[in-house]
Formats: C-alpha cells, structure tokens, sequence
C-alpha cells in the first residue's frame, strides 16, 4: 500500500510542531492548526458545491494563511491557480476568468486589487478574504470556522494549475490530470528529489520566494507533507536570508540566481558574519546560474548546492548536486523525472550527444494548457513526447546543458516575462509606431527587460519619450514586466508577411554572448 503523506498524519505524532514560521512577524502555524484550518477549509469548498476537478483562484503575498487555503483545496480534490501578487488588476482578472475559478480567495493586503477584481472579474463566485473582509468578501477566518475541523468522506488529492506562457503572449493555465488517489498520495519523483537534497522531517527550510510560483509552491508542499518545519520569508532581502539560516538553523533553502548575485554583493564583512554551517543543501533553479556566480557560491556554502532544471508544466526534471556540477560546469544535471532527449528543429530525429537542439522530456508528466490545445499540440512531436522550446545538449555521460532557453520569454530574477504582452500594451502609445521587447544581459538578473521602439517621430527619441514609456508600462503592468531601459530605432526589422526577426534584435544584445547565460 502507498504510504501515505499529508501534515494530519504530521498532525498526530507531533501536533505542537512549527509546520510554518513567518520571518518577519514571527507567527507560527503548528502541524495541528495546519491540519485543522485545513480541513475546514475543505468543508467550506464543499459547502459551496465545489467537486473534484473544480477550479478555485489564490491571489495573496506571502503569509500564514497561504498554505491551509491550498491544503484545503488539496483535501477537496480541486485544481488551486495561484496568482502572482505583483500583478495588476487586470492581468490578475484574465486568469481568474481564465482559469475558471469557482471561488476566490485573497488578503486584506492585496484589498485594492480585489476591489476592482469585483469588476473586472465578475463571472467568480464567493469571494473571501484573509486578515480583513472588505466589501464584497467573506472573512476566510470567520467562514471556516463555521465548519466542522473533520477530513470530507471523499477526500482525494487536487493539484495546483499554475500559469505559464500562450500563444497570445498571454498566459496559459499549465493542467495536469488529476490522480483521484486518496488524499496524501505524493508523486513519485518526491522520494528522488529526497535522496538527492536529504530533506526529512528533521530538516529547517528556509523559503525565500513567493508561493505563488512553482518552486517555492511545490517544495513546501514536499516539506510539509514530511513534517519539516518551514520559515517563510514575507520578501527577499540577502542578509535577512543569512540572519535566519543562522537563528533557525536551516538545513535547506531554495533560490534563484538573482539572490545569489545579490548575496555576494554584500560586503564581505557583512556575509562572514553568519554562520551558514547548517545548511546540507541550497537548492537552486528557475533560471540559469552564471558558472562564476556558482563557484563563488560553492566555495562559500560549500559543495551543498543542489541544481534543478524543470518547468511548471512537470514534464521532466533534471538534478545536480555541487560535486557533479564541479566537474561539468554549466550542466543542469541528469534526469530524474522523464527522459532526456536532443531532436533536430523539427522534433523529428534525435541527435548524438555533444549536439544542439531543441530540449523533449519522454516518461514525464502529462499537462495540457488549459483552453488551449494549439499550445498543447505545438508542444509534442509525433512520438508524443514534449518540449518546451529550451535549447541543449547533453554529453556522452547523458548530462543535459542548456544553450538557450524558451524562443523569445525573458527570465528575470527567476521570474518568466512574455514580450507580447508588454509590445501589445506599448504599441497603443500615441508616439509609438512599432515595438519590440526583448531580454538582455543583466550581471544581476541573468537578463533584463528591454523595449525596442520604433517612434511615429523619431525626432523625439530620447531620454523624455523612454521614460515616458517606462511609466505607461508601469500604470497598467507589474514592475517586473515593464523594461528598465528603451532603444529607438526608425525601423524594426520584419518579414514582409509582418512578423518581427526578433532573433536579430536579441543577437544585437546577446552577440558577444556564446550563450544566453550570462
């Protein structure tokens, strides 16, 4: 039989254990009252007509109440499409309606964009909010516990459906299909994932990131599936990271690049200061890693880095601890979830090792985005297995390097930018004629947004018309989406059928570049 992991079983061996610890304000969420909220949370998803296979919407920060909304909705065998926080009103609306959430769930925090949510995404049923109600929501506090702290008859296990890019430069929902197994059946990559970082029920995991993303998301669903205790920072900053691994004794913690970078910045007084002696393992990924931001890494930590490479769509993954890494730097490992396999441009032949081409898992999960099956057939090759357009090459000992990633996203800071978004937005400016947004080098980032403009009058191409711009970003996109920096052109380049050679404008940027790694 399955054995079986959720935090009630943690709940009834250790009930007075910290499931959740918020850095900042120090509020601790027990293995019990995780256990409780949740199957409560649970009772009221029902109450409201939600089934196995409904869709519920979370757009909150980062706080104690995130993980029992989503471990309610794993007890109800729902779908939980976690919002980014960062975006506005309607970028935040578009998936709501998208995903077709039946019910809405947010904080007193984000209370501004709810409010205009009620507008803009009208079609939701009930609305409820934590640390607060505004008009037009329910109290989450207030309403679960009006129902009883008892696990469903049905319970079974949901999944997330998080967001990742579409055809329209919009974002699609990534879905997989539920198991319909009982509820506290992990995948089965969890145990692998286990063996190569050493996380149990005795590790401290330090979460760095928002819980809106896939990473940070699914690790603590790991973590506290085990019993770990977890210590959730409300927003990054470097040396509060450090303070922490330092107070709370982490064992492990996940990163992206851009904290790094920022870590090492600090002065070296500064980062000796902290003893970081606990940690067994810094788990990175969401974007490459510069090699010589992670030999610095390394030599500081130590050889406790542990490299993922993966997406939100699951369809494979691949791992790699410091000591491989050593001696192939650049790799992202071997996989432990499907099967690595190089093709030619039209995913029909494979090639040998050492050659480049397009990146397809076999033996992975199975997704579909959401709404979209153009997207979902444009990702396989007739032998059925899946791509997401990154770019590789693996070795004679079957280690996967990446070469350049998805055709024209952008990864800042671990986060993916779409360009048609932002071009579709720059290009209603009155003294815009053309547009084009594209990644560029960023010692900090890895790569940074960047508009490539093509004005009605280039006479007024300047520093005016780029701030100008920067700000109509700002007014309608979140921060992270908008470009740091403008470029005028009196023509962009395009195909006479109308499409942009986008590929030229990045090579302009990237061509000192072998990769697209900084």
């Amino acid at each position: 039989m399955t054995e079986l992991l959720h935090p009630g079983i943690v709940a009834e061996r250790a009930p007075e254990k910290p499931a959740l610890i918020m850095a900042g304000s120090g509020e601790v969420v027990t293995y019990a009252e995780l256990d409780e909220r949740s199957k409560r949370g649970a009772q009221l998803f029902r109450s409201h007509g939600l089934n196995p296979g409904d869709t519920i919407a979370i757009y909150m920060e980062n706080n104690a109440r995130y993980m029992e909304v989503c471990w309610a909705a794993h007890r109800a065998g729902l779908y939980y499409s976690c919002i980014s926080s960062q975006l506005t009103a309607p970028e935040a609306a578009y998936i709501v309606e998208d995903s077709g959430a039946k019910l809405f769930v947010t904080s007193a925090a984000k209370g501004d964009v709810a409010t205009a949510l009620l507008e803009q995404a009208p079609d939701v049923g009930p609305r409820y909010m934590v640390d607060g109600a505004n008009p037009g929501h329910v109290s989450w506090e207030e309403a679960t516990l009006a129902h009883p702290a008892m696990a469903l008859d049905d319970e079974t296990e949901g999944v997330d459906m998080l967001y990742s890019s579409g055809t329209t430069g919009r974002p699609k929902g990534v879905r997989s299909t539920l198991s319909g197994e009982a509820f506290g059946t992990a995948q089965a990559h969890l145990f692998i994932v286990r063996s190569m970082t050493g996380h149990d029920e005795n590790s401290i995991f330090l979460e760095t990131g928002p819980l809106y993303h896939a990473a940070p998301l699914r690790f603590m669903i790991g973590m506290q599936r085990i019993g770990a205790t977890s210590i959730i920072m409300e927003r990054f900053d470097a040396e509060a990271a450090l303070g922490l691994i330092e107070e709370y004794r982490c064992t492990h913690s996940l990163w992206v690049p851009s904290m790094f970078v920022r870590m090492l910045k600090l002065p070296e007084e500064t980062r000796r200061r902290y003893d970081i002696s606990s940690t067994v393992a810094a788990i990175h990924g969401a974007a490459p890693c510069p090699v010589g931001i992670k030999e610095r890494m390394i030599e500081w930590f130590g050889p406790t880095l542990v490299e993922y490479y993966g997406a939100t769509e699951a369809n494979g993954l691949c791992l790699v601890s410091s000591e491989e890494w050593l001696a192939r730097k650049g790799s992202v490992g071997k996989p432990v979830l499907g099967d690595v396999h190089i093709m030619d441009e039209e995913g029909r032949e494979e090639l040998p090792p050492g050659e480049t081409g397009p990146i397809y898992f076999a033996n992975g999960y199975a997704f579909e985005y959401y709404g979209d099956p153009v997207k979902t057939a444009e990702s396989r090759n007739d032998r059925g297995w899946s791509t997401l357009g990154d770019i590789g090459r693996v070795d004679d000992e079957g280690y996967l390097y990446l070469t350049d990633r998805k055709a024209f996203m952008i990864i800042t800071g671990g986060v993916n930018v779409y360009p048609q978004e932002v071009e579709n937005l720059l290009v209603t400016h009155p003294k815009v004629m053309d547009a084009a947004v594209v990644g560029v080098p960023s010692e900090e980032f890895g790569e940074e947004v960047k508009a490539v403009i093509q004005p009605v009058d280039m006479t007024e191409a300047g520093e005016a018309l780029e701030a100008e711009l920067i700000a109509f970003c700002r007014e309608s996109l979140s921060p992270i989406k908008c470009p740091r920096s403008v470029d005028f052109k009196a023509e962009l380049p395009r195909h006479p059928n109308g499409k942009l050679y986008q590929r030229l404008l990045q090579d302009a940027y990237w061509g000192d570049h072998e990769t697209r790694i900084v």
